[in-house]
Formats: structure tokens, sequence, C-alpha cells
């Protein structure tokens, strides 16, 4: 029966899940790998005083903070361009997204790795014919790769029925362990790790409250992991989710994060992971705008430039030298599922919101940006009917461009990025 449970849980590969939650009810039936309308609402349940995250949140400014004459740690140039690709169960169509990605003069890839398709059956024992053969491929197409690990094995957790799709092990130290395998068998050939999806989701936490000093524990075990087997290697945080939403469904990105941060995170990331959809509205319109418009949906959550607000954050808890990775970056072109046809956009303005997105970031956020990740490179088993990922995406499954595709590629990229020492006013 273990074997029936693994071989379907991994029938379609994971992704990168919701920018968002649904609210209480649907948020617990959410597809995986889904970007999802957060509530406007935000009537949950009141918070567990065990898994509340403080509410020391700093107030946010209209514009990004800046912090003069400090050491600025960067990896990465600022800004980079990435996509995030599906290239797990054909190698054929892993070839055709990589030659797209290398017509689009972007320079890397995000994929999926998840633990549970690799460290199958039982501990210790790791299939890893596909990660070798990702990796291969990669390489050959002279692209970087940052790789997210979650999607934990059936036998990390007891006495769970039905398997939970993506929940923390019983045992923490199993998950480092992969890590550690992980980086020591891809070591100088993996570029960057992320850690872990969304974790201020009930739905990325097993359905639990979601806790930020349990998160950070988590990270810190797999940090350390990959860091004795490959001290090179970059380190990013989960990409959080942009909500207002409260617990027991989520905890909004701007608490979780002060949490983390509380619980002692900032020793355990090389680089701060981001959701950043721009819902309806445009990547220019600051986050006192959204909040202030209902059309762009009433909170500041509800645009690109959220951003800042995290950045602020950082900024306050003295975290200022290390840069950001937007590890979801997108507008949906959905016109057939009515919890996203509200912040839809045409293929147009997908295509012009992209090109802005990546233009602001390098004229006001250089140089803590780092990469920045799109979303997607359809997956070859998406159809719009069962998938709404499909609408995010800037080409159709069979590889076809639509205008976001076209219009990245001919986007001017930033050939050398932003890497002094000191971050300028």
């Amino acid at each position: 029966m273990l074997a029936f449970l693994v071989a379907c849980s991994s029938e379609i590969e994971p992704a990168p899940t919701a920018p968002g939650v649904r609210g209480s009810a649907s948020a617990a039936t959410a597809t995986e790998d889904t970007p999802t309308q957060t509530p406007k609402a935000t009537d949950i349940a009141a918070a567990d005083p065990e898994t509340a995250a403080p509410t020391r949140t700093p107030a946010m400014t209209e514009q990004p903070a800046t912090v003069s004459a400090i050491e600025l740690t960067t990896p990465f140039n600022s800004p980079e361009y990435g996509v995030h690709t599906f290239m797990w169960w054909l190698p054929d169509i892993a070839e055709r997204d990589l030659a797209l990605v290398q017509e689009m003069e972007f320079g890397w890839v995000k994929q999926s790795f998840p633990w549970r398709d690799i460290e199958t059956l039982e501990k210790g024992k790791h299939d890893w014919y596909r990660p070798d053969l990702i990796v291969d491929l990669v390489e050959k197409a002279g692209l970087k790769m940052l790789v997210r690990i979650d999607r934990q094995p059936f036998w990390s957790q007891e006495e769970e029925w039905p398997p939970l799709e993506n929940a923390p092990p019983d045992d923490y130290q199993d998950f480092g362990n992969f890590c550690g395998a992980m980086a020591e068998r891809y070591r100088g050939r993996i570029a960057a790790y992320q850690i872990w999806n969304e974790p201020n989701l009930n739905r990325e936490w097993g359905g639990e409250p979601p806790n930020p000093r349990e998160y950070t524990e988590l990270l810190k075990v797999c940090y350390q992991a990959i860091k004795a087997a490959d001290p090179e290697a970059i380190v990013v945080s989960a990409g959080l989710a942009p909500t207002g939403t409260e617990l027991p469904v989520a905890i909004p990105d701007t608490d979780f994060l002060q949490a983390m941060y509380d619980a002692g995170a900032a020793d355990f990331f090389d680089v701060l992971g981001l959701n950043a959809p721009g819902y309806k509205a445009p990547p220019e319109i600051s986050p006192e705008e959204a909040e202030a418009t209902t059309e762009f949906g009433g909170g500041r959550w509800f645009t690109f430039r959220h951003v800042e607000d995290m950045r602020d954050i950082m900024v306050a808890n003295g975290d200022a030298a290390k840069q950001i990775a937007i590890l979801e970056l997108g507008w949906t072109t959905d016109i057939l599922n009515p919890d996203y046809a509200w912040h839809s956009v045409t293929e147009e303005e997908q295509a012009d919101y992209l090109v802005r997105a990546y233009q602001y970031a390098d004229e006001h956020w250089q140089p803590w940006i780092g990469p920045m990740f799109t979303i997607y490179i359809a997956d070859f088993f998406w159809t719009p009917e069962e998938n709404e990922q499909w609408w995010w995406a800037i080409t159709l499954p069979d590889g076809s461009r639509r205008p976001a595709f076209d219009a990245l590629k001919e986007m001017e990229k930033v050939t050398a990025g932003a890497s002094q020492n000191d971050l300028q006013n």
C-alpha cells in the first residue's frame, strides 16, 4: 500500500504553491502548487497563543528602507533573471524547456526536487536518477539552478491517514540528513536551495496552524547540513505567501517573518525568499495604494511592491546586509476560476507587467534584490480547466510562446548587475 501511495503522489510534479489563500474552507481543499486569492476578509478564528506570531511588525514606509555604508552580502547580481520549470518526468520536454530559457536569455531555473520522490520508501535509501539527469541537463545548457526542497516522504510521519501532501516530518533531523545528502552529491553543481515553500499557510504545514518557530527549526537543520556538505551553496528561506489571513489558516507574511527573526532565523539563511504576485495591480503600485483601493484588493499584500514591506522588516531586524530572492513572480490571465478572475489581467497586460516588474526592481531595489523567478514555463501535463497554474504561465504546455514569453525575451537585461559592498541611498 505504501508503494502505491508513493506512486500516486508523484504522478504530477510538485510545483510552487499559492501566493495567498482563499480562506479557511477553501484553503483546506486547495490544490497544491496553485497561486490563490487571499481573502479580503480576515475574520478567522482567534489565534492559538502557542502558535501565534508576534505583532511587532515595524511600520511600513512609502519607499523601501535604505541603510548607508554597510557591508552588503551579494551572492547574486542585482537583479538576476530566472523562471520556474518542470523537468522531473520527461527528459525530452526538459531539454525543450531549457532551450526556451536560453532563448529568453535568463540565467536561472527553479526546479522542485521533492524529498518524497528521492528518499522514497525507506529512510537512507535514495533514488538519484531524476535529479542526476536534471543537474546534467542544466549544466549542459549553461544555466544555474535553484532547487526547492519539500514534500516529505510518507515514512517520515507515523500514523498519518490520509497521508499529508506537504508537512514537516516527525523528526526534523530526517530532513536535515536529506538536505546534507543532496548537497554532498551535488557539491558545486546546484548553486542554491530553497528550504520549503509558504510555511505561513496551513496547507503547506500539514494542515496544522503555521508556526514560525517550528519552521525556523526546520530551516536550521537543513541550513547546517547543506553548509557542512557544500559551504558555497546559497541557502534561501522559503517563499512566504503574501496574505492578510490569520490563524488557524495562515499567518500574514509580515508577522511570520518577524516571528522568524524572533526565533533566530537570521543565522540560518543566506538570502530571504519571498513570493511576489502582482494580483490586479500594475507593478509600480505601492502597498499604500493597494490598501486604499478596492480595485486592487484593499490590502498591502495585493501588490508586487509588498516586497518593500518585507525589506523594511529585514532592515528593522539588523539584517539589511542580505539580499532578497523573489521565488514566485507573476500575474494571472485566469477567466475560468471565480476565485482568481477578480485579479485576472489580459495576456498583453501580463507581458507588460512582468517586464515592468523587472525594470522597477532594477531601478529601485539594487543592490539588495537578487534573482526574480517568473512563473512558469508550463508543465507538460497542465490543462486550463484542471490547473489554474496554466493561466499564470508564460508558455503553453506544448512549448508555444505567450506574449509574456516574447516580452521577457526582448526585455533589456542587466548584464553585470550591482554587487557593490555598500548599500546606496
